[in-house]
């Protein structure tokens, strides 16, 4: 792996990691469901713009408008959704860890639920990884986290871990770009239909909030992927996604830097060993058994 494709893996996985830091901020002055609707409705047409100015078409297979609405619903409405609720109450610390299970739950599911071969390293990364989530969740709710707050959370990785076992693969054949940008308008049409019908649209506008509300929309919104699309040409897929194993220790350290949430010892041992459940998963599925 060269030099511009570590620096490309750390950008991704440090704005990647920011978006519950800057999510905490806008659903503490916004109603979480319409701002994330928007937030969408903003990077879905700038992402199709983008997509259109590069020659991608929106005229997709079926396996790609499979992808585009199970993904728009599942990780843009479902996923992000409960997280952004979730968050009006739970710490963007603990809201990271666990959605830095994914790896883990789609390693699990991979096995249990398609048959899928897992090497020793593998299942040490698994158990190691639900071991450090399981540990943080259990501190944190004795010290008083919104039980609520979590299980959407808990709902949201579950969406997200459903969506990425079904459209595996499908996004395939190019127009990625496009793809995401029209995910995030089937996002932003299933959470505004959610956001008009439940709640008041009353913003305590500040400078933080427009702040990190841009931050959000530009950056782990859009730049994010475009990043993340490239890293994926340069060295694969598979390698790329070995850059996951680094969302818990900068999403609970932005959080700490910029929220001044709490970080325990308990806190600091359980990021760690999720750090290394997830790089070990990661690394077994470059050298899985056939």
């Amino acid at each position: 792996m060269d030099f511009r494709a570590l620096f490309m893996g750390l950008a991704f996985a440090v704005m990647w990691s920011s978006a519950f830091t800057s999510a905490r901020i806008i659903v503490a002055a916004a109603p979480p469901v319409s701002a994330l609707a928007l937030r969408f409705l903003i990077s879905g047409i700038l992402g199709v713009l983008i997509a259109r100015a590069l020659g991608q078409s929106w005229r997709l297979t079926p396996a790609q408008w499979r992808a585009t609405i199970i993904f728009g619903l599942c990780q843009n409405a479902l996923y992000l959704g409960l997280n952004f609720v979730a968050m009006q109450t739970v710490e963007a610390s603990l809201a990271a860890i666990i959605a830095s299970s994914m790896p883990l739950l789609v390693g699990l599911a991979s096995w249990l639920i398609l048959g899928q071969r897992v090497s020793a390293l593998g299942f040490a990364g698994l158990a190691a990884g639900m071991a450090g989530v399981a540990l943080i969740m259990g501190t944190r709710i004795q010290g008083g986290a919104d039980l609520y707050g979590v299980m959407l959370c808990i709902g949201g990785v579950v969406a997200l871990t459903f969506a990425t076992l079904m459209v595996r693969g499908a996004t395939s054949g190019g127009n990625f770009l496009m793809i995401v940008g029209l995910q995030m308008l089937v996002g932003s049409v299933a959470l505004g239909i959610v956001g008009l019908s439940t709640e008041t649209l009353e913003i305590a506008w500040s400078w933080p909030f427009i702040a990190a509300f841009v931050y959000t929309t530009l950056i782990p919104g859009l730049a994010a992927t475009l990043v993340w699309f490239a890293l994926v040409n340069r060295i694969g897929a598979v390698k790329a996604a070995t850059f996951h194993f680094l969302t818990p220790f900068f999403g609970v350290t932005i959080a700490a830097l910029v929220l001044n949430e709490a970080l325990g010892f308990w806190d600091i041992i359980g990021v760690l060993v999720v750090t290394g459940g997830i790089l070990a998963v990661q690394l077994s599925r470059q050298t899985a058994p056939r």
